[in-house]
């Protein structure tokens, strides 16, 4: 593998690693929140047992978060500074709003919701979690909106002394209309994540004779997260796809390996050489909405770009493209399909059957995975670009960089990433084992019972 292969596989080692934890903080916040509410609402003990043991995963994901976080920036920094150096001035205000929000809010807030449980009142102590909640959308709005620049550039000009882009307007760039479309289909997603964890915590320990009933009801707010998730997600999804189809049609042809051009094209569930299953006429639907709709070929498309862009290849890797496409909404439809059953399963107080409970233990895997091959796909369907028609990914790895470099930091992340996924297991499956917690003390409205 030369630099540039190996750079890029180091960006996505580090960036699918980090995105674990992602949408497990905006999911599990969202929960923590929604279950303080249910307790401060009926006064039952048990949404506050779970609402604390919620917290405690958010804080353990959130901190794993951070730290792969952190190695996520020291990485662009080190590989990919002619990126940075020619489009530092889009990507600086989200990168920096981003930082603060995640290093300023949200950990402080959720630092006060941890230690404040007998310090503020309710409805102040209830406050400082829905910030946290309304922080990671902020957050994750922002963040998307950088990589929505990545697939269809808006709100920049080419400085002509420097040659570098320059933001036009902040505004103009959340508000991308593929940020608008990612943005939803992102946060269906991460509910997904979230609510898979809570479902296998919760069915984990459905057997425990003291907290059973708490658990029962953990498990079944997991199973409808997952699947009002999953609806969400497909909803979404069909129109983040007729976007992309409008900004990246090459993206679109490369999903289906579609090389003709082709009016009511199909949509192959599976295919091999020689064999193929195909719903007739809908990839024209996934892409515009109308059975009848012609989707652009990628021999046209490689024409049309080889016109404006020069000469090269702008065909995706289209195994990859092609595959990670089907996972994805293969796993997300599993993932779906077993909280139903499992809700199903588990109406009017019944119990789950043994492999039902096995089945949830390892259920997370599942949105996990979609998660990760949504973005793959998403990535590596953009190929060669790393800004859709502006810039191709060689243009943006550092200059001198060597392949022993990138191999050694590789390896180094690996082992740090290692360590981290060793801690974050421990840590939850311990948090997870423990006994609910006994009552504590809890301000009255309205003074804090303040301590020194």
């Amino acid at each position: 593998m030369d630099v540039l292969d190996l750079t890029r596989l180091q960006f996505a080692v580090v960036t699918l690693y980090h995105y674990l934890f992602v949408p497990l903080s905006i999911s599990l916040s969202a929960a923590t929140a929604g279950l303080q509410i249910a307790w401060m609402r009926t006064g039952d003990d048990k949404y506050r047992q779970l609402t604390m043991l919620v917290g405690k995963l958010l804080i353990v994901t959130f901190a794993v978060g951070v730290v792969t976080g952190l190695v996520q920036e020291f990485q662009f920094g080190l590989a990919w500074s002619e990126f940075a150096r020619f489009y530092g001035d889009v990507f600086g205000p989200t990168l920096a709003i981003e930082g603060m929000l995640a290093f300023f809010l949200e950990a402080t807030f959720l630092a006060l919701w941890y230690f404040g449980w007998d310090r503020l009142s309710r409805r102040v102590h209830l406050a400082t979690i829905v910030v946290v909640a309304v922080g990671t959308l902020l957050s994750a709005f922002i963040i998307l909106a950088a990589n929505s620049f990545m697939q269809h550039p808006v709100a920049y000009e080419l400085d002509p002394a420097t040659g570098r882009a320059r933001l036009t307007s902040f505004s103009e760039l959340l508000l991308n209309k593929v940020n608008l479309a990612a943005f939803p289909h992102t946060m269906a997603g991460a509910v997904m994540v979230g609510g898979a964890l809570l479902l296998a915590v919760g069915a984990w320990r459905l057997r425990d004779a003291a907290d059973g009933d708490a658990f029962a009801t953990l498990a079944r707010v997991g199973a409808w997260m997952t699947a009002a998730g999953g609806a969400l997600t497909a909803l979404t999804g069909d129109h983040l796809g007729k976007v992309i189809t409008q900004v990246q049609p090459m993206k679109m042809a490369a999903a289906e390996a579609l090389y003709a051009t082709t009016t009511g094209a199909p949509f192959s569930i599976f295919a091999v050489p020689g064999f193929s299953i195909e719903v007739p006429r809908l990839l024209s639907i996934l892409a515009y909405g109308s059975p009848d709709a012609t989707v652009a070929g990628m021999d046209d498309l490689q024409a049309q770009y080889s016109a404006a862009y020069g000469p090269g290849s702008y065909v995706p890797m289209i195994p990859v493209a092609f595959w990670t496409f089907r996972l994805m909404i293969g796993a997300g439809m599993l993932a779906m399909g077993f909280a139903l059953l499992y809700l199903w399963r588990t109406r009017r107080g019944r119990r789950p059957a043994a492999w039902t409970v096995r089945a949830a233990i390892l259920l997370p895997l599942l949105p996990a995975a979609a998660n990760s091959l949504g973005w793959i796909f998403t990535e590596t369907a953009r190929q060669p670009w790393i800004a859709f028609g502006l810039s191709k990914v060689a243009d943006g790895i550092s200059p001198g960089l060597t392949a022993g470099e990138v191999l050694a930091s590789l390896l180094a992340f690996t082992a740090v990433y290692g360590v981290l996924a060793v801690v974050w297991l421990r840590l939850v499956r311990h948090l997870a084992r423990k006994p609910l917690s006994a009552p504590v003390p809890v301000a009255a409205d309205p003074e804090p019972a303040l301590s020194y």
